[in-house]
C-alpha cells in the first residue's frame, strides 16, 4: 500500500490541487484495502468499487485503490453521497464505507491551526484515526457481479440501429438483438438534425 501522501499527491495531480472530497476518497479506499486484506492499489482487476457521487471524492478513492472507469472497475451509482462500496470479485465479500456523520465538526479539533473550515477538512482528514472518520457495513450486492464484469471481447451488432454492443450489454426482445436504447432504455432523445430537416425539404 502506497502511503497517503504517496496517493494524495497522485490524486492532486489528476485533479489539479487537492481537497477534503480527495482526502476522503482516499481514507476508504485505504480502509477498504485493510478490511478485505487487499493489496492496493491493484494491479489486477479484482476489486471492483462503486462511489456514490462523482467529482473530486472518485480521484482519491482511484488513487488509492487503482480503480478506474477506464478499466472497468469502478462505477458511478449516483446518489449524491460521498460514500462507497468496495466489492471483492474473488470472494463477493463487500463493504460500504461512508465518512462518519460528525467529521466536519470533528475537524475543527483536530486542525485549529485552519484558517477556516475547508482547510480544517483538508488537514484533519488526513489524520483522523479510521475509527472516528468513517462508518463501514458488511452489505449484500444486489447486483450481479459476474454478469456486470461481462466477457471482454464479446461483441454483437443492435438489429435496429445497427451499433456495436460490448460486454453483454444487449437485450434479447422476439429473436431480436437489441442495444439497450432501442430496446426504450434510452437515457436521451434522439432530435431531428438540420441537415435531416433540410433533406426533405
Amino acid at each position: 500500500m502506497k502511503s497517503l501522501d504517496e496517493i494524495l499527491r497522485d490524486s492532486a495531480t489528476r485533479h489539479h490541487r487537492l481537497c477534503p472530497r480527495q482526502v476522503l476518497g482516499a481514507r476508504m479506499g485505504m480502509f477498504a484495502a485493510s478490511l478485505l486484506a487487499l493489496d492496493l492499489p491493484q494491479s489486477d482487476k479484482r476489486l471492483l468499487a462503486f462511489v456514490e457521487t462523482d467529482g473530486c471524492f472518485v480521484d482519491g478513492i482511484s488513487a488509492a485503490t487503482g480503480c478506474y472507469v477506464g478499466r472497468r472497475t469502478l462505477r458511478v451509482e449516483d446518489f449524491g453521497k460521498t460514500a462507497a462500496v468496495f466489492v471483492d470479485t474473488q470472494t463477493e465479500r463487500a463493504i460500504r464505507i461512508a465518512p462518519r456523520p460528525n467529521v466536519r465538526k470533528l475537524a475543527r479539533e483536530y486542525a485549529p491551526e485552519a484558517r477556516n473550515r475547508w482547510e480544517a477538512q483538508l488537514l484533519s482528514y488526513q489524520t483522523i484515526p479510521d475509527a472516528d472518520l468513517l462508518d463501514f457495513k458488511w452489505v449484500t450486492m444486489r447486483i450481479d457481479i459476474p454478469a456486470l464484469i461481462g466477457q471482454a471481447g464479446t461483441r454483437v451488432t443492435c438489429n435496429t440501429c445497427g451499433e456495436e454492443i460490448l460486454n453483454q450489454r444487449e437485450i434479447l426482445w422476439e429473436s431480436k438483438i437489441l442495444c439497450r436504447a432501442c430496446a426504450g432504455q434510452a437515457y436521451y432523445a434522439v432530435l431531428e438534425s438540420k441537415a435531416t430537416l433540410t433533406l426533405r425539404q
